[in-house]
């Protein structure tokens, strides 16, 4: 494998988290968010209040975009494992 190759690999594998991490950072974005104007409206400051939506969103998150994160994930390993079969022999 050349060096070109290489860094071309880990920018996809970068890229690939990038996107698959996507999802649960805007959910919680946006719960975060609405709870901040929540508190701000109801003058409720309280810092533990924000926890439980943003997990409960992030968990949404993995549940709707679950099998895409499972597919794209899968078809970039079966490419690394092709180009290792290609290195190896």
């Amino acid at each position: 494998m050349t060096p070109d190759a290489a860094v071309a690999l880990i920018q996809r594998a970068l890229l690939l988290a990038l996107l698959l991490s996507a999802p649960m950072l805007l959910f919680g974005l946006v719960a975060g968010l609405l709870i901040s104007v929540l508190q701000a409206v109801t003058q409720v400051q309280e810092m533990t209040l924000t926890f439980i939506p943003k997990m409960l969103a992030i968990a949404a998150a993995l549940f709707i975009f679950g099998q895409w994160i499972l597919v794209s994930l899968m078809t970039f390993t079966r490419e690394i494992l092709g180009l290792l079969a290609g290195v190896v022999h």
